[in-house]
C-alpha cells in the first residue's frame, strides 16, 4: 500500500508561485489591452498569429500548433474565412489537402491588437528603471525557454 504525501517543500517554492502570479496576471493585462474593434477571441488571434509565424498550414496542422481537436479548428477557420481574415487554397500535388493562409486583412487585423498591446507595455517598461529593464531582458530570454515544447 501507498501512502501519498505532501512533497518536501523546495526552496524554489516561492519562485514557483511568483513567476505563475505574475505570468498569469501579465497575460491577463495583455488580454485587456486588446484593440477595442477587436472582437474576436483569444484563440482566433492565436490562429491568426501561428499563420504569420509558420505561413501557411493545413487545418490539422492549425490544430496541432494550437492543441486543440481538429473539428474545433475547422469551426475557427470557417469563422476567419468569412470575416476574409484567412483564405483556403487546395494544394497544388494533393487536391484533397487544403492550406490556410492569412489575407492582407488578417495581418492587418493582427499588426493592430499586437500594436495596441505593444504600446501599452512599451509605457509600462518606460517607467521602469534601467536595472529592471535589463533584469526583464534576461528574464524574457528564459521564459521563452521555458515556455518551449518538450
Amino acid at each position: 500500500m501507498t501512502t501519498d504525501t505532501a512533497p518536501e517543500p523546495s526552496p524554489d517554492d516561492d519562485l514557483v508561485a511568483d513567476l505563475r502570479l505574475g505570468v498569469m496576471r501579465m497575460r491577463r493585462r495583455l488580454v485587456n489591452e486588446r484593440h477595442p474593434d477587436n472582437d474576436l477571441s483569444i484563440s482566433h488571434m492565436g490562429v491568426l498569429a501561428m499563420l504569420h509565424r509558420h505561413g501557411a498550414c493545413t487545418p490539422s496542422r492549425l490544430a496541432q500548433l494550437e492543441r486543440v481537436q481538429p473539428p474545433s479548428m475547422t469551426r475557427t477557420v470557417n469563422l476567419l474565412a468569412d470575416r476574409g481574415l484567412v483564405s483556403r487554397a487546395p494544394d497544388a500535388v494533393d487536391r484533397r489537402v487544403t492550406h490556410v493562409h492569412l489575407t492582407d486583412a488578417g495581418r492587418a487585423v493582427l499588426a493592430a491588437d499586437r500594436h495596441r498591446r505593444d504600446a501599452w507595455l512599451a509605457r509600462r517598461l518606460d517607467e521602469l528603471d534601467h536595472s529592471d529593464r535589463e533584469a526583464l531582458r534576461r528574464a524574457a530570454s528564459v521564459l521563452l525557454r521555458l515556455a518551449q515544447e518538450d
